[in-house]
């Protein structure tokens, strides 16, 4: 099973208000109007109808600030339909207490900076070395050392480079705000010296020292990526600073020392995510200790505040030239697109609207025949063709509906399914199918927001449903979303690409062409 941050987030659970997001089975009627078909009390009619679906461009650019980002994303990757995707990490750092005392004639020893990707936990490989030696302040003890490596979950070109991508520590030049602050993906820092890099070959390593003579623990480590920094700038930055007026405060300190910035040089191979909560400062340093006539240098450790309370920030660059998406027809909200592009951290949206004309046959249906809508849905199919890949398919994506007024401005909210009918048995807002196939498909529940339409007359020629890579967010009890606009788009590293919506393109059963379609089931007395 993958590693799981247990954090406030719980940014993978799937449960959302006593309803299950995903299924991977057979379609079914939702549990709002099934009582029809109860005792042959009614004769059900599956029927398609067209949608306009269409491209929504977000500018490549999302809020990724520290309320926002629930996991932080590394490296790049392109592929042809949507170009190169790189992803950094700045971060702030804070210490432990201020106006810190690090003793007499304190000296830098080394420096290490951890993070820890997430990882495959059922993928174990250890090594033991028993006839490890130990060196310490006492010098050498005679040990045994474990290594348990596991593979980091990765998206992307896996095998590309022999799985390597180039880490690079980078101090940040540019005040990076407070943990508060708005901050957006597309913007960058200005950055000053290389404090480190490390090359980190795809896995992750957990070790424990333990003494031969009592088997007593010298030394543990968690699954991480461990990256030296220079100790000669935390010798100027830090230590050398003790009782002036840079390590007195909080707000003294975030201007000292601005940050951190946390990249990869390459332009291919794959993401990985930490959680930032999680990411590790550790400074070893030396300094005198008197006892009585005898003065020795213990080694002692300092680890700084990082990610957790602190302004951090994901960071987002995208080149599109010659990508399937940069060469797409601009969005076409009149009558759709024939292909639609969606992706996490700032990418694409789609659109859906409904057509005039199929609600009008709905509506004729209802009024002239009784016809009571069972069970509505947004049936959408990758492209069998264009992502034809073995890149893992999203489980989940989040769909809200947005509503304009007279002024044309947007009010966005859960759709009236999710806010009504949540708790329903069987109720899931979206069902996933042959996520292993190609192509897969999803289907959206609208059941509700089309009965209002259809039944009730309300309006839908000025509401358009909007569909984003990501899953909604919990709320601090995990028993209720937080919100509509609380999701993991931010740091989804999931894209794909659907069929869209083809007006020229006629239905024909035996040869299915997998556009986008409103699949309604209805029944009639």
């Amino acid at each position: 099973m993958i590693y799981n941050i247990k954090r406030a987030f719980t940014i993978l659970s799937l449960v959302i208000f006593g309803g299950v997001l995903v299924y991977n089975c057979e379609p079914e009627p939702d549990s709002l109007g099934e009582q029809l078909f109860l005792d042959g009390a009614a004769n059900g009619n599956e029927v398609s109808y067209d949608v306009i679906a269409y491209n929504i461009d977000n500018n490549d650019s999302i809020r990724s600030d520290a309320s926002k980002l629930g996991l932080a994303t590394l490296g790049a990757f392109s592929e042809g339909q949507f170009g190169l995707q790189k992803a950094s990490y700045y971060t702030q750092l804070r210490l432990p207490a201020y106006d810190p005392d690090f003793g007499t004639d304190a000296e830098v020893d080394s420096v290490v900076l951890v993070i820890k990707p997430l990882y495959a936990s059922d993928s174990l490989t250890t090594t033991t070395d028993e006839n490890y030696v130990y060196t310490n302040v006492d010098g050498n003890v005679d040990a045994k050392k474990v290594v348990n490596t596991y593979p980091a979950v990765k998206y992307g070109k896996a095998k590309l480079n022999d799985g390597k991508l180039t880490v690079k520590v980078h101090e940040v030049t540019d005040f990076l705000g407070g943990y508060s602050d708005i901050a957006y993906s597309d913007k960058s820092y200005a950055t000053g010296m290389e404090l480190g890099s490390k090359v980190f070959n795809g896995n992750v390593n957990s070790v424990a020292i333990t003494k031969d003579s009592d088997n007593s623990s010298l030394f543990t480590s968690d699954a991480g990526f461990r990256i030296p920094l220079d100790h000669d700038f935390f010798q100027t930055k830090i230590i050398d600073k003790e009782g002036q007026i840079e390590l007195k405060d909080v707000s003294n300190f975030i201007r000292h020392f601005r940050g951190l910035k946390i990249s990869v040089t390459e332009s291919d191979g794959y993401l990985v995510q930490f959680s930032p909560s999680n990411v590790e400062l550790i400074m070893y340093y030396k300094a005198d200790k008197v006892d009585g006539s005898t003065t020795t240098r213990p080694q002692s450790t300092y680890k700084f505040s990082v990610g957790n309370g602190n302004a951090h920030i994901g960071h987002y660059q995208y080149e599109r030239a010659g990508s399937a998406l940069q060469m797409a027809p601009a969005p076409n909200t009149a009558t759709g697109d024939l292909k639609l592009f969606t992706q996490g951290m700032g990418g694409n949206s789609i659109g859906i609207k409904f057509k005039k004309e199929e609600i009008d046959k709905l509506k004729e249906l209802y009024q002239k025949n009784k016809a009571a809508i069972i069970s509505a849905k947004i049936r959408m199919y990758t492209d069998p063709t264009n992502w034809d890949n073995k890149y893992k398919k999203p489980n989940i994506l989040t769909i809200v509906q947005v509503d304009k007024d007279a002024q044309d401005k947007l009010k966005t909210d859960f759709t009236q399914d999710l806010i009504l009918l949540s708790g329903t048995p069987n109720f899931a807002y979206i069902r996933a199918y042959d996520l292993e196939k190609n192509p897969a498909y999803y289907d959206f529940t609208v059941t509700q927001s089309l009965k209002d339409i259809v039944e009730s007359g309300k309006d839908y020629e000025n509401k358009y449903f909007k569909i984003d890579m990501g899953m909604f967010l919990t709320s601090s009890t995990g028993n209720t979303l937080a919100g509509y606009q609380y999701t993991s788009r931010p740091y989804s590293t999931d894209r794909v690409v659907f069929v869209g919506s083809d007006p020229n393109n006629p239905d024909d059963p035996k040869n299915p062409s997998r556009e986008i379609k409103l699949v309604v089931t209805y029944g009639t007395k």
